[in-house]
């Protein structure tokens, strides 16, 4: 804000100062603001307080008969006043973020092209190889974090295109409300190279490419383009990537997480919330994480980011880590990944154990007796009443973790998980489920949502300038969520906190990571005294500056 008291250095006035979502306070604008800048007339009489505007937003919102039309209005708002935006959000956390992200975000992306409104983030397209420096400074504002994709696998749903647009957006609205991200840091970048999609490219209001997707060297050196880009223009910048394909999602994160300042969210983030439920779960069962065996229902990206932050959990425990990768065992589409099998990927081959051939998912659970077993394959109604009856047949308190997202993707529903359990699973979902009732208790199921990791990593690094992330700063945030768990959250069946807390925890993860970065010299400033209150001073506080 600039120092004469009016917005920044434009010295923005009437119509365009409410058109801008960044300095429009609306109806907040005092009477002396009005005068001062030329809006007086321009709004109705009455000056509202923010809270106010949050009550009117809030009803509002909740007579929409639909999430989508929910979704759309929250966008409206976000494109028309940023501040008031993240502050109904920041404070209606539970009710919001299923409506801003997963899984509501699903359909916004499967209809991006009939819902869009207003340009939000950059789109890099295949024609824009060998000038992807000049469109990144197209954006004025300098990024401390991006978050990209290319939108080959955007959820569950697949290949959307450049209509994943809303997965960076979503992303970055959740650094800043729950985390305190400031949202002039944050860019949303989609790289347009085409889609598989026969549907898109077929629909006249697909909004990308209209082509197949690039795809080998020309792929691979327009990512390179816009890594390298990135860095010039946004020195030091923080580079997520978000739902690309598994092919490419392991081969990138390889390339260049030694390089820069990168991670990959669906790799990294889903395998430190999922850890963080696993080491809230053997709070219940009295188990060691050592003495769990964990079968995942999914073989790519999700499943081996888990396994390999358990195993580096396990390792970190002492256990040697031949003995710690046994702890965890893949189900792809084949059938149980074993040693005898030739059809394996390297990021598969590596959890590959010896065992004789298992084709179905509930024969390799009867087989295994795994003490958990973790959906993430995208394939809903997967875990099955054999499957979870055969869970607690062997086990006192089953863990079932039915990740996927959007909810049609679910393996199970929480009701389910608890009724065929007789009220014993231990469950996590990808979707929100609303409490279920059984044999006279309530269970309250919470998410093992990635938001609970992702936006406290983010701030950490990009608070303390760290020039790389590392899995270490993982592991640290997987600890710190499980310690917020409180042992009234465990009576209750759930293995995470509320969101509601959601700040307290991004923070409390920032400060860890931090520390982490100042541990292993990665840091770019110097060490403070009171880490947590160095990262507290980094939030932004959406609240409305004086301007007159």
């Amino acid at each position: 804000m600039a120092d004469s008291g009016t917005p920044a250095s434009m010295q923005l006035r009437g119509q365009a100062l409410l058109q801008d979502p960044v300095h429009n306070k609306g109806t907040a604008f005092t009477d002396r603001e009005r005068d001062a800048l030329g809006l007086r007339g321009l709004l109705p009489a009455r000056v509202h307080t923010q809270p106010e505007q949050v009550q009117r937003v809030l009803a509002n919102m909740r007579r929409l008969p639909t999430d989508l039309d929910k979704y759309i209005f929250l966008t409206a708002l976000h494109d028309r006043n940023e501040t008031l935006f993240f502050r109904v959000v920041m404070e209606n956390a539970e009710e919001i973020m299923p409506l801003i992200y997963t899984p509501t975000v699903g359909l916004g992306c499967q209809l991006y092209g009939r819902i869009y409104r207003r340009p939000r983030g950059l789109f890099v397209t295949a024609a824009d190889a060998g000038r992807v420096k000049q469109v990144l400074q197209n954006w004025k504002q300098k990024a401390g974090i991006i978050v990209v994709t290319d939108g080959e696998r955007i959820l569950g749903l697949g290949d959307l295109g450049a209509q994943g647009m809303g997965i960076p957006v979503g992303k970055l609205s959740l650094y800043t409300a729950c985390a305190g991200m400031h949202p002039a840091l944050c860019l949303p970048v989609t790289l347009d190279v085409g889609t598989e999609n026969e549907e898109l490219l077929q629909d006249p209001l697909y909004i990308g490419q209209v082509r197949r997707r690039l795809r080998g060297a020309d792929y691979d050196a327009l990512v390179e383009e816009f890594v390298t880009a990135a860095n010039e223009v946004f020195p030091g910048v923080l580079v997520q990537f978000e739902d690309f394909a598994n092919a490419n999602a392991f081969r990138l994160l390889h390339k260049y997480q030694d390089r820069i300042c990168t991670f990959n969210d669906d790799i990294q983030g889903t395998a430190s919330v999922a850890l963080s439920g696993l080491k809230s779960a053997i709070r219940i069962t009295g188990k060691s994480l050592a003495d769990t065996r964990v079968l995942f229902l999914g073989a790519g990206e999700a499943a081996v980011g888990i396994a390999d932050l358990v195993t580096a959990s396990l390792v970190a425990q002492g256990l040697p880590e031949a003995e710690a990768r046994k702890r965890c065992w893949l189900v792809d589409s084949k059938g149980l990944v074993v040693a005898s099998r030739t059809d394996l990927t390297d990021h598969k081959r590596k959890y590959a154990h010896e065992h004789a051939a298992v084709k179905e998912f509930p024969d390799a659970v009867n087989a295994l007796k795994p003490q958990a077993i973790v959906g993430v394959a995208a394939v809903g109604r997967t875990f099955t009443r054999q499957v979870i009856e055969a869970m607690g047949s062997f086990n006192e308190r089953p863990i079932v973790f039915a990740l996927s997202n959007p909810t049609s993707k679910s393996e199970c529903t929480a009701e389910e998980a608890y009724a065929w359990s007789g009220g014993r699973a231990i469950f996590a979902c990808g979707s929100p489920f609303a409490p279920v009732n059984v044999n006279g208790k309530t269970f309250v199921p919470r998410q093992g949502n990635n938001s609970y990791i992702f936006p406290g990593v983010g701030l950490g690094v990009v608070s303390c300038k760290a020039r790389r992330v590392t899995d270490e700063m993982f592991l640290a945030a997987a600890d710190t969520l499980a310690g917020m768990v409180s042992q009234a959250d465990l009576d209750q069946g759930s293995i995470y906190p509320s969101l509601s807390r959601m700040r307290e925890v991004s923070a409390a993860i920032a400060a860890s990571v931090a520390d982490v970065a100042f541990r292993r010299g990665l840091a770019g400033v110097p060490q403070p005294a009171d880490t947590a209150a160095f990262i507290r001073s980094c939030m932004y506080e959406p609240s409305y500056p004086t301007y007159a």
